[in-house]
Order: structure tokens, then sequence, then C-alpha cells
């Protein structure tokens, strides 16, 4: 019985690689890092050999032989079971299918902006799209480093969506960076009221928000 324990994907990293082929943990962690699979799960070995014993544990996976080679650690090579098989499979199907909420950092430092003064958040923003600016750099210029390996699109093809997540980001930021500058984002003009005088004993009343409050 395997559970529904799906939220670590190096577990599902694991699970699939030893869907190619048995495998001993370092031989996983060096396959992902050749495959550059680290841009897309955290990957370190501690907690690799954690969650290759907790896949185990759920029977998704079996040692199948120990061994030594020289003066290297004792190796376990790990195999697939069949329900380690059937786990990954309904795992990749239903993280390929069913969207869920998420929460990057950046979404929720857009629910407290208000609590920085509108021209710095101006400024951080301005240097949150150079950095995105220089991300998409990277990630094209390692789009074409694998074109001229001529590597099937379909292995890097989460670099292709990272490339695409940039590119949403940044045009986001800017529209909003300028949206502040100009006023044109609704609730600007009480935001600058904050944060004009620092000596304000009363709060500025919320636009909208602290109406609607009254009324009930």
């Amino acid at each position: 019985m395997s559970g529904r324990n799906r939220s670590n994907p190096l577990a599902l990293a694991v699970l699939i690689c030893l869907y190619e082929r048995p495998m001993h943990p370092y031989e996983v962690a060096s396959t992902l890092r050749q495959r550059h699979k680290q841009d897309s799960v955290r990957l370190n070995y501690g907690s690799l050999y954690a969650v290759v014993a907790s896949l185990e544990r759920r029977r998704l996976v079996t040692p199948v032989e120990t061994g030594r080679e020289g003066r290297l650690p004792e190796r376990t090579v790990y195999e697939l079971t069949a329900a380690g098989r059937a786990e990954m499979h309904e795992w990749l199907a239903e993280l390929v299918s069913l969207p869920t909420k998420e929460y990057p950092s950046f979404e929720a430092a857009l629910s407290f902006l208000p609590a920085l003064p509108p021209d710095e958040a101006v400024s951080l923003l301005d240097e949150r799209a150079a950095r995105l600016e220089l991300l998409l750099a990277q990630t094209d210029a390692a789009r074409e480093l694998v074109e001229k390996q001529r590597i099937p699109r379909l292995f890097w093809i989460e670099g292709e969506f990272r490339y695409a997540l940039y590119r949403a980001e940044l045009d986001y930021v800017r529209r909003l960076t300028a949206d502040i500058r100009s006023g044109a984002l609704e609730g600007t003009d009480w935001w600058r009221a904050v944060f004009a005088d620092p000596e304000r004993l009363t709060p500025v009343p919320l636009p909208g928000i602290d109406a609607l409050a009254d009324e009930r």
C-alpha cells in the first residue's frame, strides 16, 4: 500500500529513475544532475537517501543487491516494485492533469506590497525585472545549447516552460511598475497618502474596504 504521500517531487524523480533501471541512490543523483533536473527538483544527497528510505518503507522500492567498489562506501542498488510502478504513473498523471494551488513567494510579496513605500516598491520591482531579464537570457542560452546538441525538444520542455513563466512574470512586473509610477493602479493615491506623513497618528481609511465594513 503506497498511500498518497505526494508532497516531495524528489520522490517522484527517484521512482522515474528506477523505472528506467535499478540504481543505487548515488547513481540516481548523478543521473538527475547529468540531465539538469536539479533546476526543476530540489536535490541534495542527504534528502535523497531519506527519500529512498521512505520509499522502501512504503514498499515502492526494494533493495536487490549491495556491493562495494574499491574503497568506496558500500552501496545498495534498488529497483521499482509493482506498487512503485503504479504509484509513479498515478502521481505523474495527477501532476500533469490537475492544476493545484501553489504559494509562490512573489505572490505572497505582492499581497503585502502596500506595506512598502510606493517609490521603494517601484525600485524593487525594477530590480526584479532586471534579474528576470538575466534569467531569460540564461534560459535562452541553455535552449540554444541543447538545440545545437540536437537534443529532442521532448527532453527539455521543462526549460521551455520555465522560460514562458519568466517571460510572463517580466511582462507583468513591467506593467505593474508602470501603473504604480503613473498612478493608474487603483489605490495608489491611498498608498501614497499612507507614507506621505510618517508621523500620522490616525490610519488613512482604506478605499472602499472601510466603507464596506461600515455598511455591515
